[in-house]
């Protein structure tokens, strides 16, 4: 099993639309290589992390993420830092989308 680089992660993470921890939904499932990018796929495709395809109308190097691929991206992604119990009540908050302000939510959830 060999450790992916940072660069490999990260474009394991944008190719399914994941955060730099490698959580939210898995979205998507693609990646348009150029420059730089296209050598850090290539080398994905070699370990078996993504497989390549071709569409006419896509100019670049495409690839989508494989079964191991999808794998080594929650092996190998870091967790999330902790949260406070402020940062944690303010997601709440934007989670609830009440249309209400910051504090007049506060005051509603505290009554």
């Amino acid at each position: 099993m060999t450790r992916l680089t940072t660069e490999q992660l990260q474009i394991l993470q944008h190719a399914l639309g994941l955060d730099q921890y490698g959580q939210g939904k898995m979205y998507r499932n693609h990646f348009c290589a150029g420059g730089d990018d296209e050598p850090v796929c290539r080398s994905l495709v070699e370990l078996g992390y993504m497989e390549t395809f071709e569409r006419a109308y896509l100019p670049y190097y495409n690839c989508t993420v494989t079964r191991a691929g999808k794998q080594a991206v929650l092996r190998e992604s870091p967790p999330p830092p902790k949260l406070t119990r402020s940062q944690r009540r303010y997601l709440a908050f934007l989670k609830a989308d009440t249309g209400r302000s910051f504090g007049e939510w506060l005051r509603e959830v505290r009554a």
